[in-house]
């Protein structure tokens, strides 16, 4: 009898666990527009973008998704991320200037980020030191966007003087991986969000459109042909090629 028990009891934690898991599989498409004080015209490639999702798994080549410059495309499984980068052309450049580098590859790197769960449960903790961030996820606001329930949450980040800088998002906690580090450990997949980029100009992406299925197994695979370096040395070329560029500069 106590063991029947212990079955059941089991099997209740085993469903529950499944059942919290997001499975989610489709491609999320947004419009990416300008909306801050200061109006600027977006070019063409960075007008769209989208996410596809499957799971814990996904992958996404929206510039407005990227915070390198250099990155072509991201791939996130569960809470790794990958940063595919594309040196190439500035390395290229730079060597025919007569610039010499430790790294002696074609410049196709890959940058990967393993974050842990503590890293993740903590963003809910209020940090108000200079850099920092932290999310306030608001009860009881929902609005539909895309065909989606989106409910809100307030990323409070905080600029190098301590000043709050606060964005309000809309997301989805249906979609994507419980911790989302593709959007800085976000509990869900934002649908609505208006980023500051400076000297008053903002952009607002929007999900106009969630497409259930129409992704494979391939989409979520890194690319071939991208070497992975070290931390450390990742740092070397970031800090050669910095030097380098104010070299050609002076």
């Amino acid at each position: 009898m106590k063991k029947t028990a212990f079955l059941l009891v089991a099997l209740m934690a085993i469903c529950l666990s499944l059942a919290a898991q997001n499975t989610f599989k489709g491609i999320v498409k947004y419009k990416v527009e300008s909306s801050g004080e200061v109006a600027f015209q977006l070019p063409a490639e960075a007008a769209t973008a989208e996410v596809r999702v499957s799971g814990n798994d996904m992958s996404t080549s929206g510039a407005v998704f990227m915070s390198n410059p250099f990155a072509e495309q991201i791939v996130v499984n569960n809470m790794t991320v990958t940063y595919c980068l594309n040196y190439g052309q500035l390395l290229a450049y730079l060597r025919n200037n007569g610039s010499e580098f430790t790294y002696q590859g074609d410049g196709k790197l890959l940058s990967k980020h393993t974050f842990k769960e503590s890293e993740a449960d903590s963003l809910t903790i209020v940090d108000t030191e200079p850099g920092h961030y932290y999310f306030e996820y608001v009860d009881g606001e929902m609005r539909e966007i895309a065909g989606v329930q989106a409910k809100k949450v307030i990323l409070h980040s905080y600029d190098a003087e301590g000043n709050d800088q606060p964005t309000v998002m809309w997301y989805s906690d249906e979609i994507g991986p419980k911790y989302n580090f593709l959007f800085m450990g976000l509990k869900g997949m934002p649908l609505m969000c208006k980023q500051n980029i400076g000297e008053g100009k903002a952009v607002t992406y929007t999900a106009t459109e969630v497409v259930k299925g129409k992704v494979k197994e391939g989409d979520f695979l890194l690319p071939y042909g991208y070497e992975q370096l070290s931390d450390e040395d990742m740092q070397t070329l970031g800090t050669e090629i910095q030097e380098e560029l104010e070299l050609l500069q002076e």
